[in-house]
């Protein structure tokens, strides 16, 4: 706990229930911060301390100084050598007068208003569908309606109405979707090339010229929404859903992280209503508002605002390399990446409960690394969790068994591990443009190279593995019957026709089925030879491995395949345990590759 010997500089709007019982401008107060506030704030002497409700005020019966508590959304706002300046230039923005013409849009009312109450008059607005002209801005931004350069200021000013059209300016940082709530659908069978799920929520996180964040969450979908990302616009007629905090919500805020500090200096309100810029080092914001835009009130639309244009913050994009080597830093990244492999495998475009997905991807740095980099892996691994929306374009390439490349925009990096996570996007390659930043294609001249099994292989990565066949699994070894026609395992045996097998996908007898086999053996590998290594097996392998020891009722003697020389399988790390034994399962597979399976496809040399 930490308390904070303060003097009151502005007090509560007179329009406050509570402004007759508050102290006035220039009382001394007591501000009691927890912990986790005082090391945001890290106050010093005469830095100025905004704090925003809800607080509590402690009145002493003696008459001494008033305490304040539960002082819980507080921002700094200006350091201590600008604090003299500030401390003149510091006053509450004043309360405008809003009518209930204004409010209900009545022309002829609000023509005649003082010229004192039209603030956005003169404002250049092009709505987010492309059109312009005096009409629009009409219809969009009433004359009278007040816009805000600040969002606190607009949630201040909204009160308990709900329809108050008080906006804002902001820039929109970034657009991503967010999975639906409960009871919420959003229409968009109406709107053409639309690409999000059915059921997810566009979200917009928007910054003003203060530094302040919000995220807006859009009730209805909108059309062309996601050209609104770097583009400096109104916003209108919303509510406050919550007040977001780090705790609460820490993927929100470790996105916020991302785009702070600012790039160009902030601005803070100065006595005649303009603002000015404030050169200073501010801490990153401790709390930020999400609001939903009113179905049929709620309105964005593009302005013109040099200063919020250079706010913008594009993604910055890296290679894998760069990556990998910061990985214990909790952070955001973005990167280009060719997958070459992922588990499991999509088969169809209906996937009504998206699950955990991981990617094995890789690049250009990481294929063409130096021998001396012994720890620098050849593929990172990244898990795509079921919080993060996929759109229709990203699911139709994961259904296809070839390499494609990803623009991987905001993954997480947390724990020594890549994550697909909430408000993060995936973009195919058709969608994206590779961007001047030094990073290039993922465009790959050579055949994917993978690490050897070491002791550094970590678990849902892959490697390739050699070694001799040491035992086989004989408990989980069997066989099975498929058509020969379509590969159906489910074949049904008829007696009525002698026993024959009948397939149900392909509506006719099986007369040559096909036996398939599941098989697991054990490796004796040189680069862990104080571990037990246990390989699944695929059909090529199990028929290469047994050519010469089945026999003619199809079993085979496991003697005949113990010493074979295994070599070079591209393996996917299932598990790894050290108790009660150190033993690692592995899983042979087969990359995605532009052509035939066969020319890629591991292959065993007896």
């Amino acid at each position: 706990m930490q308390v904070a010997m303060c003097e009151q500089l502005v007090g509560p709007p007179a329009t406050s229930p509570t402004h007759s019982g508050t102290t006035r401008p220039g009382a001394c107060l007591k501000v009691l911060f927890n912990r986790e506030m005082a090391g945001h704030l890290r106050g010093q002497p005469e830095d100025i301390v905004h704090i925003f409700p809800p607080w509590q005020k402690l009145i002493m019966p003696d008459g001494s100084c008033p305490i304040i508590l539960n002082a819980y959304f507080c921002q700094k706002l200006i350091a201590k050598e600008d604090s003299k300046t500030t401390h003149e230039m510091y006053t509450p923005l004043p309360r405008r007068n809003i009518t209930l013409a204004q409010i209900f849009h009545i022309k002829y009312l609000t023509n005649n208003l003082p010229k004192n109450q039209v603030v956005c008059s003169n404002l250049a607005t092009t709505s987010i569908d492309g059109s312009h002209g005096h009409e629009d801005r009409e219809q969009h931004l009433v004359a009278g309606t007040p816009l805000r350069n600040s969002l606190l200021d607009m949630v201040g000013s909204l009160g308990t109405a709900p329809w108050n059209r008080v906006g804002v300016r902001v820039v929109v940082q970034r657009v991503y979707s967010l999975p639906g709530r409960d009871g919420t659908m959003i229409q968009k069978r109406s709107l053409p090339g639309n690409t999000d799920l059915p059921g997810a929520r566009l979200c917009l996180l928007v910054q003003d010229a203060y530094g302040m964040f919000g995220e807006v969450h859009m009730e209805r979908a909108v059309s062309k929404i996601r050209q609104l990302e770097g583009k400096s616009c109104s916003l209108t007629g919303v509510k406050v859903l919550q007040k977001a905090t780090r705790v609460r919500t820490p993927g929100l805020f470790s996105l916020i992280d991302t785009l702070w500090p600012s790039v160009i200096p902030l601005k803070t309100p100065s006595q005649d209503q303009t603002c000015e810029e404030v050169k200073t080092n501010l801490p990153p914001p401790a709390f930020c508002y999400i609001l939903s835009a009113l179905p049929n009130v709620g309105q964005i639309d593009i302005i013109k605002d040099n200063f919020l244009l250079k706010l913008y913050q594009p993604p910055v994009l890296q290679c894998l390399r760069e990556i990998f080597q910061t990985l214990d830093v909790v952070a955001r990244c973005s990167f280009y990446a060719r997958v070459i492999y992922q588990r499991p495998q999509l088969k169809s475009l209906l996937l009504l409960e998206q699950r955990e997905i991981w990617l094995l991807v890789t690049d250009v740095t990481l294929q063409t690394k130096d021998e001396s980099e012994l720890h620098l892996p050849k593929t990172l691994p990244v898990c795509v969790t079921s919080s993060c929306v996929l759109g229709p374009e990203v699911l139709e390439a994961l259904t296809m068994a070839v390499p494609h490349t990803f623009l991987f925009r905001d993954a997480l990096r947390e724990q020594g591990q890549i994550m697909c996570v909430e408000r993060t996007i995936l973009l195919p390659e058709k969608l994206f443009v590779y961007e001047a930043s030094g990073v290039g294609s993922c465009e790959l001249t050579s055949p994917v190279m993978l690490d050897e099994l070491n002791a550094f292989t970590p678990i849902n990565s892959i490697c390739s593995v050699q070694g001799t066949v040491a035992g086989v699994d004989e408990s989980t070894a069997f066989s099975w019957p498929v058509c020969d026609q379509c590969g159906n395992g489910r074949l049904e045996q008829r007696p009525e026709d002698g026993g024959t097998l009948f397939c149900g996908d392909c509506l006719k007898m099986v007369t040559s089925p096909v036996l398939k086999r599941h098989l697991q053996v054990f490796l004796d590998c040189p680069s862990r030879s104080q571990c037990s290594v246990k390989v699944k097996l695929l059909q090529s392998s199990i028929s290469s491995l047994l050519r010469f020891a089945a026999h003619e009722d199809g079993s085979y003697e496991v003697k005949s395949i113990l010493g074979k020389e295994v070599k070079l399988l591209s393996c996917f790390v299932q598990s790894i345990t050290t108790y009660p034994t150190h033993c690692i399962r592995l899983e042979e597979v087969e990359l995605l590759c532009s052509e035939a399976p066969a020319d890629r496809r591991s292959t065993l040399h007896l």
